[in-house]
């Protein structure tokens, strides 16, 4: 293994959330009266923080959403979470091939404590990281493309940026692992690689991941 730690993002590479989060938040921006489907906001959304969301619509439309927008979205999507979230295929045996060899490994994600809680709780994967191991945007006020979550995460966990690798699926969590001084991998079963030009290497399967990281 060539990297002292592996920092995974949540949604979309540990769990197979996006298309679940996605059709809710086109739905419910719809509902507000900002028309999006739901590839508008795979395109415009994905990776981010809520505050993203706010700023977009605020540039584009000159109104702000509602005060309880994010509380509303959240018991949506986490009431979808506990009905049909799944892991995303084989990534539980990529976290067990990194016990296995003794490598580190973290979460940070742009998502809330409590969403990142919740999805890895009904995936039953929240054992293998434990809150000392899970980093949210929530922690540093700045989400994705700063640099700062996974410079964040890498500082809790003892090991200089240039140690560390970053597995993304996002182009704003791309860019922030680059910004971060980090090797990043695409994972592009939702998004088309094209869109991830930074990244140090691409993959379409979990099966592929190990062998980038070795």
């Amino acid at each position: 293994m060539r990297y002292d730690l592996v920092i995974f993002d949540n949604d979309g590479v540990l769990v197979d959330s996006e298309p679940i989060s996605n059709r809710i938040l086109a739905a419910y921006l719809t509902e507000l009266g900002h028309p999006t489907t739901y590839e508008e906001s795979i395109r415009d959304y994905m990776g981010s923080a809520m505050h993203r969301i706010h700023d977009l619509i605020l540039e584009r439309s000159g109104q702000r959403l509602p005060h309880d927008f994010d509380a509303v979205f959240h018991n949506r999507v986490f009431e979808a979470f506990r009905r049909d979230l799944l892991p995303v295929p084989g990534v539980a045996e990529v976290l067990g091939a990194l016990d296995s060899e003794g490598v580190p490994y973290c979460v940070a994600s742009s998502g809330t404590h409590e969403r990142i809680r919740v999805a890895l709780g009904r995936t039953r994967l929240y054992g293998r990281f434990g809150e000392e191991r899970v980093f949210s945007s929530q922690d540093v006020g700045r989400g994705k493309p700063a640099p700062d979550l996974f410079l964040h995460a890498a500082r809790a966990m003892g090991v200089p940026p240039e140690r560390c690798v970053v597995v993304e699926d996002s182009p704003l969590g791309v860019r922030a692992a680059v910004a971060a001084g980090m090797d990043v991998y695409g994972f592009t079963a939702m998004t088309p690689g094209k869109r991830l030009p930074e990244a140090t290497g691409l993959f379409s399967s979990m099966e592929e991941l190990p062998g980038l990281l070795a």
